[in-house]
């Protein structure tokens, strides 16, 4: 099985996937949180930041790129041919309302006689670059039916692989992944298939395996977020390592604190953190406040000591 981290916006940029890395190195391919370019503006500096090569250093990433417009597209692209990326993933699955009231993301899905002359554009300009598409797609707006539609469209064009995160855009993430259309797509579909949606325990991944057998690439987002043992649970049986978890910890605040100045930015990201990772934790509940309400670092290294100690031995 191949395992895949997944773009989350404002989570898993380059200072948590390094951390990650060092202390899990059990994901084959990590992908960047959308970048969203804009006419003459291939990226922004956060976005150059994240998809630096030196900051990449031992993982495969696939940047992913969020618009309508195949010019910003390839313009993206070519900037990132240029750092060495041989493969980029169109988002076609973000599911927020003010991205889909723009047409990009799942949005785009609602007008596909424009996105066929987009991946007519976008798949043309790439194989000039050498470079491969993948896409990242929900199953459709606000009917499954529309998924037969979409495959059939996405078979025309060379796709390197297609994820399949099978709910609606109106599902946002509400309601349980559609397994029927997932299995629609493995039934017509000409490409390789990866799957992700909502496997947050090692119970949730083996009804997976046992369900699709053929699928080899599983793309996890916020079960490694809530749980970064997950991976190794699933691979060694093993138990949740708070040890090992502290030490990531240590690495991700580290990061943050070298890369922001002040307390205010490094607290807000670390705060996020805990928003995944606190339920894994017995006393969660009884720190969550505690968190939410630290306004510097130094008292948000005791309070984050005080819950490690609780589970550490």
């Amino acid at each position: 099985m191949k395992y895949y981290f997944a773009p989350m916006e404002g989570v898993s940029g380059y200072i948590y996937r390094n951390a990650y890395q060092k202390h899990f190195h059990n994901i084959d391919r990590y992908f960047t949180p959308f970048i969203a370019p804009k006419k003459n503006h291939a990226m922004s500096s956060k976005e150059k930041n994240d998809v630096l090569p030196e900051h990449n250093l031992g993982m495969t990433v696939i940047p992913q790129i969020l618009t309508n417009q195949a010019e910003y597209f390839l313009h993206t692209s070519s900037v990132l041919a240029e750092m060495g990326y041989t493969e980029v993933n169109l988002n076609l699955g973000c599911p927020s309302s003010t991205v889909v009231s723009k047409k990009k993301g799942a949005g785009f899905l609602s007008e596909p006689d424009r996105l066929e002359h987009f991946l007519e554009d976008v798949t043309e300009g790439l194989a000039r670059l050498g470079m491969q598409l993948s896409i990242k797609t929900r199953i459709g707006m606000r009917d499954v039916e529309e998924f037969a539609d979409i495959l059939d469209l996405y078979n025309d064009f060379p796709l390197s692989e297609l994820i399949i995160h099978p709910r609606l855009q109106k599902d946002l993430y509400n309601n349980t992944p559609d397994w029927n259309a997932f299995r629609q797509a493995v039934d017509t579909s000409k490409h390789v298939l990866c799957y992700n949606g909502d496997l947050f325990t090692v119970e949730a991944y083996q009804k997976f395996c046992e369900t699709f057998p053929g699928i080899d690439c599983v793309m996890l987002g916020r079960g490694i977020l809530r749980n970064p043992c997950l991976l190794d649970q699933i691979q060694q049986n093993g138990d949740v390592d708070y040890g090992k978890i502290r030490l990531f910890h240590e690495d991700v605040l580290n990061g943050y604190t070298e890369a922001f100045s002040g307390d205010k930015p490094v607290l807000f990201k670390m705060k996020e953190l805990w928003s995944h990772m606190l339920e894994l934790f017995p006393q969660g509940d009884n720190y969550a406040k505690k968190i939410r309400k630290v306004e510097h670092i130094s008292e948000y290294k005791t309070i984050a000591a005080q819950l490690f100690d609780s589970v550490c031995v």
